[in-house]
């Protein structure tokens, strides 16, 4: 059987755990497209999986336990973004054929996370949360999208984004807090990013009528209210500001945090990103590229919690 390159998890722990290897080929199902993956991305969720630091005796531990394996990962090759091309499909596929060049999240029924990303081939269902790549971008481009644009439009929903006016992105630096602000002006509001004195000019870039350093001021320094506040970090990163935010949401706003419940994603919100990004109101953020050899680079670099937008694996 044909081999091909992966980077394998078979414990959790630091990135060291992370261990480049070869394994057999997939073969689609029925029902299945195989990808060649040309471009995957390094998630804050990524690392948490690998690290699993969360209280195993806690009820979310025990949770998470359950979804990704007690004692070590589940699925061994970890990796949730896909950016590639079909290479082969099964006999009842229809939405894709040979050559197409797609990008997605690997989520199943659009909330279980699948993984395995982190290889050369995968096979997805063709009713996974995967649709055709825009033309104006590229693979890699392509990889640095789903992730953050997707967490960050599920949660501005739930916010009831259309009936707000002025939104604090709080974290819009990262991967979903630099495509929420984005998604924000695209959907008409004000916008607002808070983060550290180095990411101003970036997210000032990306269409924020302001921003704060949330290392310099503080919300009662602000001249006005928020009706819905996005934690675009949740518990990853935490500071005076964030937890005085509260102090600045205007009466009947609205406060969420990406920590409120998992993510959910569907085939026509990731349409709607791709649109977004044919009109070029949503851009690709990309930190750092690395190859797939250097995942543990890629992995150490992520787990420092500063990264601006995406961090990608070339593949």
């Amino acid at each position: 059987m044909e081999k091909i390159k992966a980077v394998e998890c078979t414990k959790y722990g630091p990135p060291d755990v992370l261990k480049f290897t070869e394994i057999n080929k997939p073969m689609p199902r029925i029902n299945e497209v195989l990808i060649k993956i040309h471009a995957t991305s390094v998630t804050a969720s990524d690392c948490i999986v690998r690290g699993f630091k969360l209280p195993r005796r806690s009820p979310r531990g025990i949770l998470m336990g359950f979804v990704l394996g007690f004692k070590k990962p589940r699925n061994s090759i970890l990796g949730m973004i896909i950016s590639g091309t079909v290479e082969s499909k099964g006999e009842n596929v229809t939405r894709f054929n040979k050559g197409d060049a797609v990008y997605g999240w690997t989520l199943k029924d659009g909330f279980t996370v699948r993984f395995g990303t982190y290889a050369e081939y995968k096979c997805m269902p063709e009713n996974s949360v995967i649709v055709l790549k825009p033309d104006n971008i590229t693979f890699e481009q392509a990889a640095a999208i789903p992730y953050g644009a997707l967490i960050a439009l599920h949660y501005l929903k739930r916010g009831n984004i259309q009936q707000r006016k002025n939104v604090l992105v709080y974290g819009a630096s990262g991967a979903i807090g630099s495509a929420a602000v984005q998604l924000v002006k695209y959907f008409g509001m004000e916008v607002t990013g808070v983060c550290s004195t180095n990411n101003l000019a970036m997210v000032k870039s990306l269409g924020a009528d302001s921003v704060i350093d949330y290392t310099k001021e503080q919300p009662e320094d602000l001249k006005k209210d928020f009706d819905l506040i996005l934690d675009a970090v949740g518990r990853w990163k935490d500071s005076k500001f964030k937890q005085q935010c509260n102090k600045v949401l205007a009466p009947g706003g609205k406060y969420i945090s990406v920590d409120d419940g998992s993510p959910k994603a569907s085939i026509n919100d990731l349409e709607l990103i791709s649109e977004i990004v044919k009109e070029g109101k949503l851009k690709a953020i990309i930190d750092k590229s690395y190859p797939l050899e250097e995942m543990f680079e890629a992995h150490r670099y992520v787990d420092k919690g500063h990264k601006k937008g995406n961090v990608v694996i070339n593949i």
